[in-house]
């Protein structure tokens, strides 16, 4: 199998939003966000799939010497030989790549944020980075649609945040900063049980009155993204846009029952993705 269908194959197989907002871009365009999007699962399945602390940091070590590698010329990953071709084009650098390792680093080193600022340090790295590479290898033609692709990352790390605020304490991790958790008197041991159990009977309103705030936060960041974006590369980054228009679906649908995400992963179906894409696809609008 080719480097080009061993990312294809990932990206189709990984079920995430961000396909069906590739599938309407041209053949050059769509291999080099394949590749790189394939690049950032390969890092966060490092996290999120090794259990042993010591491997994981060791294969974080070794994808960083396989990004040195491959700006070199001597890339030996299926995923970073198929993202080696799109480099020049797009103007992606081993900056780009190891800033994504640095943020799933944060990952090994914290399970836990003081404040919103350090939040944003790790959305930055995570998200921030990864939507100033789209947004390239989507066609910007200004600097400000930089600015726009930071803060849509931010805001679209703020929805999986919020999604997953169930499957991440599982895991010991709690990205809702601490003095947050504070603010509105929700203990990070009552998120660790999922609300059940031994919790005060008044959680469930805790809990919703925090979400409530964090979703705000996150349609507030999105609007301020689009707000961003120069009209003269709207029309390019569609993909962006289509993103945008699905996560925020979603954040509607978490807003209406923002119990759910405790005990579930709220979803929207493939047909209403491909539908949210298609429409700003066709009519240029969410």
């Amino acid at each position: 199998m080719s480097p080009e269908d061993t990312v294809q194959q990932q990206v189709a197989a990984s079920g995430s939003s961000f396909y069906y907002a590739f599938l309407f871009l041209p053949a050059p365009r769509r291999a080099a966000i394949t590749a790189f999007y394939a690049f950032c699962r390969q890092i966060d399945d490092v996290v999120d799939e090794t259990t042993d602390l010591g491997v994981a940091q060791t294969k974080l070590d070794w994808w960083r010497n396989e990004v040195q590698r491959a700006f070199a010329g001597q890339p030996q990953h299926p995923v970073l030989r198929a993202l080696a071709p799109h480099v020049p084009a797009y103007g992606i650098e081993a900056r780009h790549l190891l800033a994504v390792i640095d943020g799933c680093q944060m990952d090994l080193d914290q399970s836990r944020y003081l404040d919103f600022a350090n939040l944003s340090t790790y959305c930055h790295l995570v998200a921030g980075i990864v939507g100033e590479v789209s947004a390239r290898i989507f066609g910007q033609t200004r600097d400000q649609t930089t600015a726009y692709a930071h803060t849509l990352g931010r805001a679209l790390q703020l929805t999986n945040i919020i999604r997953d605020v169930g499957e991440d304490a599982m895991r010991g991790r709690i990205y809702l900063p601490i003095n947050e958790l504070q603010q509105f008197n929700v203990k990070a041991h009552e998120l660790v049980k999922r609300g059940q159990g031994a919790v005060d009977a008044d959680f469930p309103q805790r809990f919703e009155a925090l979400m409530r705030f964090q979703i705000a936060r996150a349609q507030a960041t999105y609007d301020e993204a689009l707000a961003l974006l120069p009209a003269v590369d709207k029309r390019a980054q569609k993909p962006g846009l289509m993103m945008a228009s699905i996560y925020r679906t979603l954040l509607h649908e978490i807003a209406s029952e923002p119990h759910l995400v405790l005990t579930q992963r709220v979803a929207l179906t493939p047909l209403r993705k491909f539908w949210l894409a298609w429409k700003v696809q066709a009519l240029g609008r969410l």
